[in-house]
């Protein structure tokens, strides 16, 4: 496997309400990112909590994973954020993780 110690990825993982990725993965393609995948998942937290006939549901979530170069990375987060409203509360949640090696990527490496 090839290193590319010259590139640097960073991956933003954003975790949102079903239904809602469709936002995220446009606001995120029109700040520069080149796609993203969605993985379908179950919410826990504080704003999750229902009822229905005593059991407890818990709702599903959008999780939309990003790799993008280092240098888009805060722009494309500003864009998430704003197309998902992620700072008012139950909306979700956007994280960014360090990314050490990748690979399969050969059209953003060969560039």
């Amino acid at each position: 496997m090839e290193k590319q110690e010259d590139l640097q990825f960073q991956l933003i993982i954003t975790i949102v309400n079903r239904g809602q990725c469709g936002s995220v993965m446009k606001a995120s393609r029109e700040a520069g990112a080149e796609g993203g995948t969605i993985i379908t998942g179950r919410g826990s937290g504080v704003h999750e909590k229902a009822k229905l006939f005593s059991f407890s549901i818990e709702p599903e979530k959008d999780i939309v994973l990003t790799l993008v170069p280092t240098d888009r990375t805060e722009q494309v987060l500003d864009a998430i954020v704003k197309a998902s409203e992620l700072n008012e509360p139950g909306k979700g949640i956007a994280f960014v993780l360090d990314v050490e090696q990748v690979t399969g990527i050969n059209h953003l490496i060969n560039t």
